[in-house]
């Protein structure tokens, strides 16, 4: 059965998520620790929450949750996937562990990306928010209607009826009350300081552009599908402009699933802490089991699936 694993994204996070996965994983975070001279492993381990959820932490420790879970996926005799995608920041991860990225490079790029992404806004000017149980034009709509002028975007395409918007502040506050008025169940503001995946992104993505150019990327061993344009790179520029153009524009999820399905996958394993692509992915892939990772045990009946 041809199988694919997906990476999550910051929103997984959670202090103590790696515990359950025994001590293999300690090594990684040493490594990526080392490369920040951080100890990331003691802010998962024992928190503050607060400053784990901070941007700039979470990109980094969330990028070596997913290749600690990796690591440990091979090293148990789990196969190599047909296919790999991260959401977001994820994409990071799967590059990583696709051999397209060096490790220690992508730790220190995810954390310079935060960084750009959080003095391309200042903080209280952006914001997100769920948009719940309208269609994806419906959505596009309200953003085009309460903009105002002012940024505002549909900017992740979750799962049907799940779309993310962001831009600035006072503009999602608008499309929030514009959306609940059109017919949707909720619209929620998220708990972020920077609105991604938006135009108000694209002085970041010029930064990150540059700290790219410097970096080696390699062929990925395992095909990689990317968020921006639900599309397979195998050259280093094409992955760098893929990477750099995600940074303004759509996480498209929900394509990148039924992509995969048009390619015939039958199972996809949700490689790192927590549910979060596992929940969305049901509401996305009719008959495609997807299975979280979340523990030692999780870990070992995952691989037992993909080799049925």
């Amino acid at each position: 059965m041809k199988f694919a694993l997906v990476f999550p994204g910051q929103g997984s996070q959670a202090v103590g998520m790696m515990l359950p996965y025994g001590e293999g994983v300690r090594s990684t975070f040493a490594e990526a620790s080392e490369a920040l001279d951080v100890d990331l492993w003691d802010m998962v381990v024992n928190g503050p929450a607060d400053a784990l959820n901070q941007t700039i932490n979470t990109q980094p420790t969330m990028l070596a949750a997913g290749v600690a879970v990796w690591r440990l996926w091979r090293e148990n005799g789990g196969a190599m996937p047909a296919l790999m995608a991260g959401h977001s920041l994820g994409e990071y991860t799967a590059l990583t562990c696709s051999g397209a990225l060096d490790f220690a490079d992508a730790v220190r790029l995810v954390r310079l990306r935060a960084e750009v992404m959080q003095s391309a806004v200042p903080e209280g000017e952006g914001a997100m928010a769920a948009v719940l149980g309208l269609d994806d034009d419906s959505v596009r709509a309200v953003c085009a209607e309460a903009a105002q002028g002012e940024v505002l975007e549909a900017v992740n395409f979750n799962s049907p009826g799940q779309v993310v918007i962001a831009g600035n502040k006072a503009a999602v506050t608008r499309g929030c009350v514009l959306a609940k008025e059109k017919g949707a169940k909720r619209a929620l503001p998220l708990p972020v300081s920077v609105p991604s995946h938006c135009a108000l992104m694209r002085p970041a993505a010029e930064k990150l552009a540059t700290a790219l150019a410097s970096i080696e990327i390699r062929t990925p061993e395992v095909p990689v599908l990317h968020n921006a344009d639900v599309t397979v790179h195998a050259t280093p520029d094409a992955i760098r402009d893929a990477l750099v153009r995600q940074l303004y524009q759509p996480v498209r999820w929900v394509e990148s699933m039924q992509a995969m399905a048009a390619q015939g996958i039958g199972m996809v394993v949700e490689c790192g802490p927590g549910k979060v692509l596992a929940g969305l992915n049901k509401r996305i892939l009719d008959g495609i089991p997807t299975l979280a990772m979340t523990d030692s045990a999780s870990l070992a009946e995952s691989i037992t699936q993909s080799q049925a």
